[in-house]
């Protein structure tokens, strides 16, 4: 007899408002389908939204990926508080955002995105980001619209 698994819903993650409210909804489906969450975020040498670099503390020198890595768990406590209801795994990927989230949506049921991230132009509709993982992922999308987002 073969093990039933939690259906996997990843979330994109960017510390927009849009990624935020993504997140808030990818949370409440998971916990209405008993499932899990990924919250993604990706990292990129040649690109630098939180003007990340590699910096000198006392404790030696801290990498883009362990910045994003912070900033993400700041991102879920401020969003989700300390208790969510499911389990709510963070996950750091290096690569283009539309890229990771593509070949992550293999093990995924759904796949959940804001409709604009920190890129891009105010009053476009979907950001890219958006628009290439409803194009390509293998699963489900979900393009959550901000609280308020008239565009």
């Amino acid at each position: 007899m073969s093990e039933r698994r939690e259906p996997l819903v990843m979330v994109g993650v960017d510390g927009s408002q849009n990624s935020k409210d993504a997140l808030r909804w990818a949370v409440a489906h998971a916990a209405a389908v008993s499932g899990r969450v990924h919250a993604v975020m990706c990292w990129e040498w040649s690109r630098n939204p939180f003007n990340m670099g590699t910096t000198g503390t006392a404790s030696g020198m801290v990498t883009p990926e362990e910045l994003a890595r912070e900033k993400l768990d700041e991102i879920l406590r401020e969003t989700l508080g300390d208790t969510p209801p499911v389990r709510v795994n963070a996950r750091v990927e290096q690569g283009a955002p539309a890229h990771v989230l593509v070949e992550l949506s293999d093990d995924a049921e759904t796949v959940v995105v804001g409709t604009r991230g920190y890129g891009g132009f105010k009053n476009a509709l979907l950001g890219s980001v958006s628009t290439q993982v409803v194009q390509y992922a293998r699963c489900t999308v979900v393009v959550v619209r901000a609280e308020g987002d008239t565009a």
